[in-house]
């Protein structure tokens, strides 16, 4: 049974967001009134104070405070549904699909084996992410809080940690094409490595101050995205029916490699999903956050990775975009599409490398929730410190890997498939048919007490035995299993179904021994 504890209303003309602002998990160092819930004045000590004042500047920046703990109900207020639709909107209208399209080619499919691809698997992954945005509303807990009723308090951190580097991958994968772009629109006058360290410092803004900023940023900036990107379709799609044949017809392993790249991009999005979504006023239709989670990452996804695997096919046809590209990759293509406007094509550029912010901004926010999750004493450590910390991470390791871009990327999105798959099957089936899809059935307040959580030895037990027939099904650079060789890639396939079969007799003999 959902159960919530409800304290004083919020006080008048405060935001919900930051009514929290002097609740004990900010773990301010001074005391508070009881009876104005408002701080006493400065103590004495200049770290003290520094403390005091800098809180007060972020209360008044309003910056989200709130954490990982379940959001009240009282605190659920937002009635703008439409919110979901351009965030995930906006998360998705931006040159990274493009990039991830790019990879069509380099598995030897045509831009029709490419785009069938890409349009089927795409509405098939988008399923998973659109239906867990559906619980956030009704449970108001983040993603990861949701999955410790299966995985229980403390084993539900592997997955957190696998999580986080599946969430900082993607982002140093965004920062690096950001950076492309912007050292692409310079002439190389301005190195890769500061256009990283722009996009970064320009994410951290925007992750720092959470829920409101986010969706407010979200709401507008994918405006600017859909014409930049429409112009140099405009000034560069002349050349796209130039598309370079591929050497041989496709295969099984091409073909499901591919759909193992396209998957990939969207079934982790499910591991973060509810976090976009916990503010929502509960009674909101669960159809409706499900249609607008839906189309609003599913269309433009679709849609740019075919735009995608188009510019890659015809890059070696085109001998400007082949030399723009042996420079600065993606962001050289771009720039050399976009020639033929001037200084106004360079400027879309700018636009163009700045549409990745909507994408990074919203996987930050989730990032920096994450890492409070990962271990009990990053719970007291306020949610905003932790986006100075991923800055901080993103710069070095995104320096480092832009060295070999695509090689690094399609070496990781090939790996983040595998574990998210499971850990999800695990997900889903334990909400369908433990709780019989009834968010009624969550006791939310034991969403932090390990001892009325389940162990979670089921749950980890379930994923890790779905790797004795993924790991044959894995086809990659250093590992071909005997089935891909004859099938292709089926690991996330498998990973997925076969965690969720497992669980089911696991959880069964677990709840006997443990009774909860």
């Amino acid at each position: 049974m959902v159960t919530q504890t409800d304290g004083n209303p919020p006080e008048k003309g405060v935001s919900p967001l930051v009514a929290n602002t002097y609740d004990a998990e900010v773990n301010v160092p001074y005391e508070v009134n009881e009876e104005t819930n408002k701080p006493t004045a400065p103590p004495s000590g200049v770290f003290g104070k520094l403390l005091y004042y800098g809180h007060k500047v972020i209360v008044a920046g309003r910056v989200e405070l709130q954490g990982i703990s379940p959001i009240p109900v009282k605190e659920r207020t937002v009635t703008k549904t439409l919110n979901i639709f351009t965030l995930w909107w906006c998360m998705s209208v931006n040159i990274l699909p493009i990039t991830f399209g790019m990879l069509g080619p380099v598995y030897g499919l045509n831009l029709r084996d490419s785009c069938l691809i890409i349009l089927f698997f795409t509405l098939l992954s988008t399923v998973l992410p659109a239906y867990l945005c559906t619980l956030g509303p009704k449970l108001g807990m983040r993603q990861m809080i949701q999955a410790r009723y299966s995985w229980g308090r403390y084993i539900v951190s592997l997955p957190v940690l696998l999580n986080l580097a599946t969430t900082t991958g993607f982002s140093v994968i965004i920062v690096i094409t950001g950076g492309q772009c912007l050292s692409a629109v310079a002439d190389g006058r301005l190195s890769i490595s500061v256009g990283i360290v722009i996009m970064s410092v320009l994410t951290l803004i925007i992750s720092f101050c959470g829920y409101t900023t986010l969706h407010m940023y979200e709401r507008f900036a994918w405006i600017p995205a859909v014409i930049a990107i429409i112009v140099a379709v405009g000034c560069g799609g002349k050349y796209l029916h130039l598309q370079n044949p591929p050497p041989s017809p496709p295969t099984p392993q091409s073909v499901l490699s591919f759909a193992m790249i396209v998957s990939s991009y969207m079934i982790p999005w499910a591991c973060l999903s509810s976090d976009f979504t916990t503010y929502l006023v509960p009674s909101t239709p669960s159809w409706k956050i499900f249609v607008y989670s839906y189309t609003g990452l599913g269309l433009p996804t679709i849609l740019l990775m075919c735009l995608g695997a188009a510019i890659g096919g015809a890059i070696p046809s085109v001998p400007a975009w082949s030399e723009a590209y042996e420079q600065t990759l993606v962001g050289g293509v771009l720039q050399a599409m976009l020639s033929p406007a001037g200084g106004f094509g360079r400027f879309l550029v700018v636009i163009l490398s700045f549409t990745l912010l909507g994408n990074l901004a919203a996987t930050s926010y989730s990032i920096t929730l994450n890492f409070q999750m990962l271990a009990p004493v990053l719970f007291k450590v306020p949610r905003y410190l932790f986006a100075i910390i991923l800055a901080a991470i993103l710069i070095p390791v995104g320096i480092k890997a832009s060295g070999n871009f695509f090689h690094n990327l399609e070496n990781f999105v090939s790996l983040i498939g595998y574990w998210s798959s499971a850990f999800l099957g695990v997900v889903m089936v334990d909400h369908l048919w433990e709780k019989g899809g009834d968010c009624e059935k969550y006791d939310l307040e034991a969403w932090n007490d390990a001892s009325k959580l389940p162990w979670g030895v089921a749950a980890l037990t379930a994923a890790v035995l779905s790797f004795g027939l993924v790991v044959p099904s894995m086809d990659q650079v250093w590992w071909q299993g005997p089935i891909a060789k004859t099938t292709g890639d089926l690991g996330f396939e498998f990973a997925f179904v076969v965690s969720g079969l497992l669980y089911v007799p696991l959880r069964m003999l677990e709840k006997r021994v443990s009774g909860r």
